[in-house]
């Protein structure tokens, strides 16, 4: 018996796609529904936040994740992945050695930083689990891999930008809908800490707008839905920000 996205507080993109806005950093975590996979994208903060999405994904569709794709690798988007057991794991290639040794450290550091009790932090780091899979450019995942297929999802290296080490995740329908992790920030200006690369996020804002085109719905990695036109006005504010020309 499956529930209604809406009764377990997640928001309906498009058919068989949702998302829901986590409380603390208002971080988004993504889900895509075929009809033998499902697709996470993002999987919390924390171990116990990352139990919560596993739980809410099952109830909407019936059966357990199978698939996540981490958008990034900063704390409020992958310290969950460990609640995952079993899942294939994608991310931009590097992220996996972004996560290991001293990441791993400025990781939990960061997240304590952020506000994250320390003993959640330590569990979760010492649990932390690292992508499988590393996207060079585009891999295209079949969520219905049966005879005569179905639903495809894109996942695309579109950075460096917000990170070094930035996935979009496209998926194709009508509407298109674009997973654009911290790449678009909906409810507060986009963050550039340490690990970003200013020089070159307008080009990765450029690129989800090739990918998802003017009629598609964009999922920022926290606030809002937002459309093409929002993307590309952050686009230029980013771009004059840092002083990026074209």
């Amino acid at each position: 018996m499956t529930v209604a996205w809406e009764e377990s507080g997640w928001e309906q993109v498009a058919a068989g796609v949702g998302r829901c806005r986590l409380p603390g950093w208002d971080c988004t975590a993504g889900l895509v529904v075929g009809a033998d996979a499902v697709l996470l994208v993002d999987a919390g903060s924390s171990l116990g936040e990352g139990a919560r999405l596993r739980t809410e994904a099952q109830a909407i569709t019936g059966r357990r994740v199978t698939h996540l794709a981490l958008t990034h690798p900063h704390f409020d988007h992958v310290l969950g992945a460990a609640a995952f057991a079993g899942v294939e794991v994608f991310g931009a290639v590097g992220m996996d050695t972004a996560l290991a040794g001293r990441g791993r450290e400025e990781l939990r550091a960061d997240a304590v930083r952020h506000g994250l009790d320390a003993r959640a932090a330590d569990e979760a780091v010492d649990a932390l689990v690292r992508p499988r899979h590393a996207v060079c450019g585009e891999w295209t995942l079949d969520l219905d891999p049966g005879p005569g297929g179905g639903r495809q999802v894109l996942l695309a290296n579109v950075g460096p930008g917000h990170t070094a080490h930035d996935l979009a995740v496209l998926v194709p329908g009508d509407p298109e809908v674009v997973f654009c992790g911290d790449l678009v920030e909906e409810s507060g200006e986009p963050q550039a800490g340490p690990d970003a690369v200013p020089s070159h996020w307008p080009a990765a804002l450029d690129r989800l707008l090739e990918l998802g085109g003017e009629d598609a719905r964009y999922v920022p990695g926290h606030g809002a839905v937002v459309d093409a036109a929002f993307v590309r006005a952050q686009r230029d504010a980013l771009a004059a920000r840092f002083g990026v020309s074209r």
